[in-house]
């Protein structure tokens, strides 16, 4: 029932904030303005929603520490993106035609800051935290990066290696990120660095949306499997092993740290669920 009851919340404000930005018709300050408040107003429902629901303190998006995750998953987006540009470019995928547009990357900020966020807030804060609990970190990683990649074949210029790709090098980076982190922050600033680097500063697609160009008038071309076609980048061989390669990293460290959650299992005379290992007894996660 808590599941349903946050993923509802968040989503209604996602959608509210996504016809708003949508109307604003890529109107640059506009656009800013209604994507940061969508951005805002779903962090402070999902905060009100999990106390609720759950009568605890939503530290996955306390303010305290919240500055220098935010920074780290902004630094690892956009080096990680930069890093998938310069190697399609060196085999000829992508050039820049000139100077793109300051008020279309700016408009972009405020696109990209409302979908991180949501996308966030639902898909890690909600269900994979949520069915972790459940069947444990590496069941809950691959339905939910599942899901995500699916929910994706609804964008422009989609394809069912788009959305395979997107599964991998987005759903399961920005889970394990989640994971190793145990706060949103991280993947949130990972999430929007990666989308305002491909569109708002390289001039690419952003999963399959048109939109203005950035700062660059970025030119893709070339097989699909470099280039990554019509859906932009993110559906580039390059971007999907950069992707696993982090999520990797990521999953070292929740290892490391004990974040890991075992699949619950059924145990004792009376068939009363318990978790073993990392998570404890209880399924309380160890700190």
């Amino acid at each position: 029932m808590r599941l349903l009851q946050q993923l509802g919340a968040v989503a209604l404000v996602a959608l509210a904030g996504s016809l708003a930005v949508g109307a604003a018709g890529w109107n640059a300050p506009l656009t800013l303005i209604l994507g940061t408040l969508t951005a805002v107003l779903a962090l402070l429902v999902y905060a009100w929603v999990v106390r609720r629901t759950e009568h605890r303190t939503p530290v996955e998006v306390a303010r305290s520490g919240a500055a220098g995750a935010l920074g780290r998953g902004l630094l690892i987006g956009a080096g990680l993106f930069t890093a998938v540009i310069a190697n399609i470019a060196l085999l000829g995928g992508y050039r820049v035609g000139g100077w793109g547009s300051v008020s279309g990357a700016v408009a972009l900020a405020g696109f990209t800051a409302a979908a991180a966020v949501t996308e966030e807030l639902l898909f890690r804060g909600v269900l994979f935290r949520i069915v972790e609990e459940r069947i444990g970190t590496w069941w809950s990683l691959g339905l939910t990066g599942l899901l995500f990649g699916l929910v994706h074949l609804l964008n422009p210029h989609a394809s069912l290696w788009g959305a395979i790709a997107i599964a991998v090098e987005a759903g399961g980076m920005l889970g394990a990120a989640y994971a190793a982190t145990r706060t949103l922050w991280l993947p949130i600033g990972l999430h929007f660095a990666w989308n305002f680097a491909e569109g708002g500063i390289f001039g690419t697609g952003i999963s399959g949306t048109d939109g203005p160009r950035g700062l660059l008038d970025g030119v893709t071309s070339g097989p699909a499997v470099l280039s990554g076609g019509e859906f932009g980048p993110e559906a580039s061989l390059y971007s999907v092993l950069g992707g696993v390669v982090v999520t990797a990293v990521f999953l070292v460290l929740a290892r490391r740290r004990g974040h890991l959650v075992p699949r619950r299992r059924r145990t004792g005379p009376a068939g009363q669920a318990e978790q073993t290992g990392p998570a404890g007894p209880t399924g309380t996660l160890v700190p």
